[in-house]
């Protein structure tokens, strides 16, 4: 009797240990940070951190004391710089349809630096990208222009 009270305290522990980290994996939904400002250091810093090459990210700047609102992100990586465009427009777009009033972000990559603005970039989507819900739909997009744009090289 001991054995089997011993056997299911464990079991239970165990449930409940693996119940704690799924929890906290499906609450690392980006859309999370839907609607936050360009000042939210937090909530910026949550969503760089999850995006691609998040890993290699070292810093980041936000730019707030005067209009047009900005970021700089600082990454410490060696890659091709067609992967550091595919970063900066894949990452861009997630930031602009995340941070409500970023106008424009800063890419540097070791010896590259590109600059995008919200702007242009919905003009080359051809949508607002503020009116994405989910992550889903926005990942879709983005790879389907990614995937025109290299086409188009």
């Amino acid at each position: 009797m001991r054995k089997m009270i011993k056997f299911l305290l464990f079991s239970l522990v165990i449930i409940l240990f693996l119940n704690g980290c799924s929890a906290k994996n499906e609450s690392q939904d980006i859309f999370q940070y839907k609607d936050s400002f360009v000042g939210d250091n937090s909530a910026v810093g949550n969503i760089v951190n999850q995006l691609q090459s998040g890993e290699h990210l070292v810093g980041f700047e936000l730019k707030t004391k005067e209009k047009p609102y900005g970021m700089i992100l600082n990454y410490d990586w060696s890659e091709s710089e067609s992967v550091y465009k595919e970063t900066a427009i894949y990452n861009a777009t997630f930031i602009f349809a995340l941070v409500q009033n970023v106008d424009w972000i800063t890419f540097n990559f070791d010896n590259q630096e590109y600059t995008i603005t919200k702007e242009k970039l919905q003009e080359s989507y051809g949508i607002e990208l503020s009116k994405f819900k989910n992550e889903d739909e926005l990942r879709k997009l983005t790879e389907e222009f990614l995937g025109n744009t290299n086409k188009g090289n």
